[in-house]
């Protein structure tokens, strides 16, 4: 696209003065901010940078929430030609220094007081870091330290400029380019420091366009901005493809109310990962536990029926009379009232990425109405790379190369990728660049898969975790962890079993599920480590783990693959303590590492481990804890052959 982010907003803003742009939740009340007042608050910001001396190509950091401060102030810096940085706001402070000071940063923008303490704590790691703009002003009255300010003084401050120099905003933007630099967004470093991917404004808004127009958006869509900024997930839908469409952005009170604005918003396009759809389907069974027989029994009739028929009707195929009557009537009684407790009556379209879904999970909200798709992408192909087709959705593929996007397959089974919305390269990177990206412009995905006979896309796992056991099976980790969180009892779990002549795995429970379960039987505990290591919590796991060998027996290639051995962790795995990233995806490295001594004593025999791990508190304070382990086989299942 021959255009850039500002000039978008200036074209909104020109349109449609009056139309809502964004909305924010304050006390309990929904804000609206129109285009034309955005237009006006990002200019007041960036004459506010310019007088700061913010220059052309220098990077700014942006660590917060989805406010409409911080949005304003990214297209303040791209008005300029400057680069905003979104950083994760549940990283600590020592996470933040590393790209603080890649990226050369002198500019910082927190959103609250807790972000503000973080990036004082590494200013003696990045000297570089003088200037600090925060957006709430609670708890930081007494705050003296040098170059902290806030963003109203700012704004302040540009409005006089603004006044001064009227045309300076709308000349600045006019120099903006479409191969500018728009923006960089750090990965989340599964396997050593994070790079910086630096992205243009024309491959961010080529896939934005590319993404809308493949699902017919609108203006007249309502999207959640709930996911960290930071994520290219959540930057692309609430901010590449709102500035494309013009849709609105709704921005959540907090953390805490996300549910109850959901509800109220009523979004019409709305994205997820994995773990986001995972809570809501445990939140309904936790729900259901505690329902009355007759409720329960009705729920998982018609649930039944919607399974059977539901993918049918969303996909436009024909079943049968009474089927669809029966579908009918599970609308009016069970998938209608269920669809609005998690907040989708009006969604439109639903897209889930980051990571494989469950194909069970997936089908459950297909079956109960809601249009969920999958799409693929990365952070570097600014996302979009292959979408599903209403008509053509599947649990097992991730859909089709969309407008501009070329795949092959290498000899390897590895994904290559050739789009518009490749990154530009890795910041200050060049190896790192070369390694991925070949000279004829295509990228090496790091993903295992295939292109099935209807040319869409099916992921197996990452390519370097795909691995063989000693038999010589195809050992694939994620999806048999994906197929065990299904379960609302099961949030995550690590398989392990490369070049081993069995599959094991170490399970973390959902605590609230889980404890929602023993509270019902009457089972006391005394917190997490407790509830772990129960007897009959390892039954209930254990129930699980045979469904999925059940599964994994009946597919022919994957057969080999079932869970012979398992334990509970004692802890639940935490981006904290380093054993997932950001956006909660496992490193399995780190874990292999950190927990040797659990996968020696699943491989050797024993039916118990003590371990002791140091944990990291959210106060910043470090400590212990110790657990003797269970540890229990589980029952495998002979393959079932396919008929001659």
């Amino acid at each position: 696209m021959e255009t850039t982010f500002p000039k978008l907003l200036l074209q909104h803003a020109s349109q449609r003065p009056q139309a809502p742009a964004m909305r924010e939740k304050e006390f309990g009340i929904w804000q609206s901010l129109s285009w034309s007042q955005l237009a006006a608050l990002a200019e007041r910001i960036a004459c506010g940078l310019h007088d700061a001396g913010l220059s052309r190509g220098e990077h700014i950091v942006i660590i917060g929430a989805n406010r409409p401060r911080l949005y304003a102030t990214m297209l303040a810096a791209q008005a300029l030609g400057a680069v905003p940085v979104p950083l994760y706001q549940d990283a600590t402070a020592v996470e933040a220094a590393f790209p603080i000071n890649n990226a050369e940063v002198r500019i910082a923008f927190a959103e609250d007081q807790e972000q503000v303490d973080k990036l004082l704590e590494i200013r003696t790691q990045c000297p570089q870091l003088t200037t600090i703009y925060y957006d709430d002003p609670r708890g930081l009255r007494n705050y003296a330290d040098a170059g902290l300010h806030s963003l109203d003084a700012l704004v302040a401050a540009g409005d006089v400029i603004a006044k001064q120099r009227p045309g300076f905003f709308a000349e600045a933007i006019a120099s903006t380019q479409p191969e500018d630099v728009a923006a960089m967004f750090f990965t989340s470093g599964t396997t050593g420091n994070p790079k910086g991917v630096v992205h243009t404004h024309r491959t961010l808004l080529d896939r934005a366009h590319a993404g809308a127009q493949f699902d017919r958006l609108s203006n007249t869509e309502e999207v959640l901005a709930y996911m960290p900024p930071a994520w290219i997930g959540q930057n692309i839908f609430s901010y590449a493809q709102w500035l494309a469409c013009g849709y609105v952005v709704n921005c959540p009170e907090s953390s805490g109310t996300v549910m109850i604005d959901l509800k109220e918003i009523g979004p019409t396009y709305y994205f997820a990962p994995p773990r986001v759809f995972e809570a809501l389907l445990t939140s309904v069974m936790i729900r259901m536990e505690d329902a009355s027989a007759i409720k329960r029994r009705m729920f998982h009739a018609f649930m039944d029926v919607a399974r059977r028929v539901g993918p049918q009707l969303r996909d436009g195929k024909s079943v049968g009379t009474a089927d669809r009557l029966l579908y009918a009537l599970g609308n009016l009684l069970v998938y209608g009232p269920l669809r609005n407790n998690l907040g989708m009556s009006r969604v439109r379209v639903a897209y889930t990425a980051g990571e494989a879904i469950g194909p069970d999970l997936f089908t459950f909200y297909r079956a109960i109405g809601i249009n969920l798709k999958q799409l693929y992408g990365s952070t570097e192909t600014a996302v979009f790379v292959c979408l599903q087709p209403d008509d053509q959705v599947r649990a097992d593929t991730v859909g089709i190369p969309i407008q501009g996007v070329e795949i092959q397959v290498a000899d390897n089974g590895e994904i290559l990728v050739r789009s518009p919305g490749l990154l530009k390269e890795y910041y200050k990177n060049p190896a790192a660049t070369a390694e991925v990206k070949t000279a004829d412009g295509w990228y090496h995905t790091g993903d295992a898969g295939f292109l099935d006979a209807h040319g869409h896309l099916k992921i197996i796992d990452r390519a370097k975790d795909v691995g063989r056991l000693a038999d010589g099976s195809i050992f694939a980790p994620k999806y048999i962890e994906n197929k065990l969180k299904f379960f609302p009892h099961i949030k995550e779990a690590v398989a392990v079993g490369d070049a081993r002549d069995m599959v094991c795995a170490m399970i973390n429970i959902d605590f609230d599920a889980v404890g929602n379960w023993a509270e019902k039987r009457n089972l006391p505990y005394a917190g997490y480590t407790d509830l772990a290591q129960k007897p009959e919590v390892y039954q209930l796991v254990k129930e699980c783990l045979e469904k999925v060998n059940a599964d994994l027996a009946a597919d022919e290639k994957l057969a080999g693959s079932q869970v012979s051995r398992f334990l509970i962790l004692h802890k639940e795995l935490d981006a904290d303590d380093g054993e997932l990233t950001r956006t909660n995806k496992v490193r399995r490295g780190f874990i292999a590492d950190k927990y040797g001594v659990l996968v020696d004593a699943l491989y050797g025999g024993k039916s118990e481990q003590y371990i002791e791990t140091q944990v990291k508190f959210e106060d910043g304070r470090t400590g212990s804890v110790s657990a003797t382990l269970k540890i229990m086989d589980a029952r495998t299942f002979a393959p079932v052959r396919a008929a001659a």
